[in-house]
Order: C-alpha cells, then structure tokens, then sequence
C-alpha cells in the first residue's frame, strides 16, 4: 500500500514536471470509475477524452468535478482520441502527458516510474514495457507485439521490446510539430516511428499489468479491419524508411564526419568483414561514383548499400573516385567509350570537357558512362578482391 506522503510526492512530481494523464476511453465504464479513483490518488491533472460511448460512461464521470473532460458524440478511434487528448494537454501549457488505459490493465504506482526518467530523457517517448512472459498472457497478443516490434526495427532501426503498449509518456511539444495521418488503433504505431524520425528518442520504463479472465475482458480491436489498417500503415512507413529515412540518417551521418573519420571506421571494420562483401562495396561504390545521376550519387547509393547490407562506409570511400579532379578523366573516358559503344570510336575530343559539350553529346555521353561504371566496378570489385584474399587469407 502506498502511504499519503507517496501519493503527495507523486503529485508534486507530475507539477513538477509539467506533466498530466490523459485517458482515452471508449465505453469502458465498467472499469472507468476504478481507474480514475486510483489515478487521481498520484496527479490531479487528469483529462479523460470520451470518444463517442454509448454507454453510461459520462454518468461515470459525472461526479468526477475535478477532472479535465473531453468528450464528442461519435467515436473516432484510440488515435484521434489520443491526439484531442494531447493538443488540449499541449494547449493548456503541459510538457508532458502520460496515457493510461481505461480497462483497468495498467496501474497507477507505475506513474513515478515515467517521471523519475524525465530528467535525464527530456525529449524521449518513454514506453511502459509489460512482462510478456506473466500469466494470463494470450499467445494472440504476443504474437502481435512481436509482429510489431520486428516493423518497428525496420522502420526505424532501433530494437524495443514492447511496441504495443499503450501505457507512455509522450513530450508534447516535439510531437506537436508532427501532422499524423491515422486516427484510429495504428496511431500508436505511427507516433512511434515517426517521433523517431523527428529526432524523438524512445526508451522504455517497467511497469506490472493485469490481465483479467478472458470471459471479463473488453477489447474493442477489430482483428480483420485493424490488422488491414496496421500492415497499410506498416507498407506506407517501410517505403518512407527506405526511400527518405534510412538515406538521410546515414548521409547526414557521414557527411558530419571527415574524410579521414570514414576512412579510419572502413579500416577498422573492414578486418571482421568477409573479403566478398568489401569487395562488392567497393566495386557498388565505384560503380555509383561514375554512374550518370550527378547530385544524387550519395543518396541513391545509400539507399541500394542499405537494401544490399553493404558497408556503408566502404561504399562512400569507393564512391568518391568521382571527385572534381577525376571528373574531367570519367567525362572523357565515357565520351570515348560510348562512341565505340555507338560505332564511331575514336580517342579524339571534338568537343570541350565541360557542361555544354557534354549536352551537345549527352547521348553518347550517356551510353559511355554507364558503360564505364560496370566495367570500373567489375576491375576495382576484381582487383579489390584478389587483393584482400592475398592479404587477409579467404574469407
């Protein structure tokens, strides 16, 4: 039993803080009044969004004065509900909302454990991790977390164990910058990994849960219609990760390192990689470096080393043989290729090295420099490879 003097700490902790609970709940009034009552004995600052019950929820609420209440006549789903909840909260100058729950599972003693983390992860989203393996645990729901959790990594590269959980903290003004596109179950999902890519961190807190017996438990999750919902959402934020995320944080990784930095990391890393995979590193950097999509090199080489599990380090290193004083020798070598690619070889320039003569040729141009970086990559991938096999051993 917690003792008054801990419910008053709690309290001065939440003022503290800036911090205030947000409940979200939809025709749960069977559990609504415990949940509240156990609440408030922690925080005063409490805002219970009613999203459209149909039951006797707001009969519930009724004698509940003290708290902040939302409410709207026709049920919009968790994600909008969550969303009402955190522009009040953010509008009414709170830092930060916790979201419980309205059926019960979750516990109010767990509140100071969202706090005490605060201070030392201001800009976190801070997820209550349950105990997955505790009895009463159904298969389904677990299942489901670790389907979640495994899009979660791919979506963002960072491995959580509990995705699923909707007891959080959430800092609201980094996430009042972001427009959210879904509005009903997923939207846990989307806050997650888009709070990520906003520069968000997420770490997690312990918490306890009880699972009541399956006949007493109220779930309003529509397996076929939100599963649809999560893996539409997964597809959208998988392609986003990979076609803008994934390339940008690992190009504006590199580019705040020096050339020197990435040579050093390639090196060092280069000894606990197989000789195979430096070699296609370099010869894909080679091959990206010559390859005709001046300005967008890096970034869609970034975006296929990814995909491939190249080292992305090895690559960048490769994909500089591009640089400015190389560049008039790749224009060349392409022009001469292509017109013997074309039928009109000839070692002789008839026209300037520069952005104008290469128009008037682009076609020949063209054919030439594709030309050059498959063969550049097949010698440097080559060459690269019967090198490490003679210094590293096979491998």
């Amino acid at each position: 039993m917690e003792s008054i003097e801990q419910y008053s700490k709690c309290k001065s902790l939440f003022k503290e803080k800036s911090c205030c609970v947000i409940i979200p709940s939809y025709n749960n009034s069977r559990f609504l009044d415990g949940v509240l009552s156990d609440v408030l004995k922690y925080c005063e600052d409490v805002i219970v969004v009613n999203d459209g019950s149909t039951d006797n929820t707001l009969e519930v609420l009724a004698p509940y004065k003290q708290i902040d209440l939302v409410s709207y006549p026709k049920n919009r789903g968790k994600g909008h509900a969550l969303k009402t909840g955190f522009r009040h909260a953010y509008n009414k100058g709170f830092k930060y909302a916790i979201t419980i729950d309205s059926d019960g599972q979750h516990y109010a003693k767990d509140l100071v454990n969202f706090l005490e983390l605060i201070d030392d992860n201001p800009n976190a989203i801070i997820i209550g991790a349950r105990d997955l393996n505790q009895e009463n645990m159904s298969g389904k729901s677990n299942f489901a977390n670790k389907f979640s959790n495994f899009w979660f990594k791919v979506e963002t590269g960072l491995t959580m164990p509990d995705t699923q959980s909707g007891y959080r903290l959430y800092p609201l003004v980094p996430l009042n910058d972001i427009r959210f596109f879904t509005g009903k179950y997923e939207f846990e999902i989307e806050v997650l990994v888009r709070g990520v890519w906003k520069g968000v961190d997420v770490i997690t807190a312990p918490i306890d849960v009880y699972y009541p017996p399956r006949e007493e438990r109220v779930t309003h999750f529509r397996p076929f219609k939100d599963f649809f919902r999560i893996s539409l959402l997964n597809t959208v934020l998988v392609l986003m990760a990979f076609l803008w995320y994934h390339p940008r944080r690992i190009y504006r990784e590199y580019s705040k390192k020096s050339f020197k930095q990435i040579y050093r990391e390639a090196a060092a890393s280069a000894a606990a990689i197989p000789n195979a995979k430096i070699a296609a590193s370099i010869a894909f950097g080679v091959f990206m470096g010559i390859f005709p999509v001046w300005g967008y090199q890096l970034l869609l080489g970034f975006i296929i080393a990814h995909l491939l599990s190249l080292n992305k380090a090895i690559f960048f290193i490769a994909a500089n043989i591009s640089l400015p004083p190389m560049i008039p020798v790749i224009i060349y070598l392409s022009y001469v290729l292509g017109g013997y690619m074309l039928g009109s070889g000839s070692w002789a320039v008839d026209f300037e090295l520069s952005l104008e003569g290469i128009k008037d040729n682009l076609v020949q141009y063209l054919i030439g420099a594709v030309g050059l970086s498959c063969i550049a990559s097949l010698v440097f991938g080559s060459l690269s490879y019967l090198l490490l096999s003679v210094l590293k051993g096979d491998r």
